[in-house]
């Protein structure tokens, strides 16, 4: 567990998101918004009541890495350095997010028989809607069996422009193509 955290807030394409990090600058968690209660809740169910970041500002190198990202170097977000509390199961959700390469994507099927439990698919996307690092852990890259957008916490229209920037065009349930 990180003794000390530090929350930043940066502007990007989808809107704002807020950054956490710790004492040695290691991502802990990205959500989008502007909401502090929420990324705090967050860090709560990873690391147990207690934990309140401070402001403070994140590494410069995690700034430039998410806007090269969102620039258009897909390949950058593997620069940034990230830990997570969790269950182990969880965690090896995030890990297996962590390798969907950009400009692809995946199914909770399929991600769940990449981790070697392909029967815990509902476990998996459970998993993943609780993914406390959005983005450079790709939850936006998991989508349905059928090739159609599904949940996801920053809502379906960033998930389809993630998508669309990293060159995978999806639609959504009911599009009709």
């Amino acid at each position: 567990m990180p003794e000390r955290l530090f929350l930043d807030q940066i502007a990007t394409p989808v809107g704002p998101l807020l950054l956490v990090t710790d004492e040695r600058g290691v991502l802990r968690s990205l959500a989008f918004g502007d909401d502090e209660a929420g990324i705090r809740e967050i860090l709560r169910r990873q690391y147990g009541a207690g934990i309140e970041p401070a402001p403070g500002a994140a590494p410069i190198a995690i700034h430039a890495v998410l806007a090269a990202y969102f620039a258009g170097d897909l390949a950058a977000l593997g620069g940034i350095l990230w830990a997570t509390g969790g269950t182990p199961f969880q965690r090896a959700v995030w890990g297996a997010l962590a390798e969907i390469p950009a400009g692809t994507t995946t199914s909770y099927g399929a991600l769940a028989a990449t981790i070697g439990s392909p029967k815990a698919v509902r476990a998996v996307g459970l998993a993943n809607g609780a993914n406390p690092i959005a983005i450079v852990l790709p939850c936006h890259r998991v989508i349905g069996s059928d090739g159609t957008l599904t949940g996801y916490g920053g809502g379906l229209e960033r998930k389809r422009w993630l998508l669309a920037h990293e060159g995978v065009l999806v639609r959504l349930r009911g599009d009709g193509g």
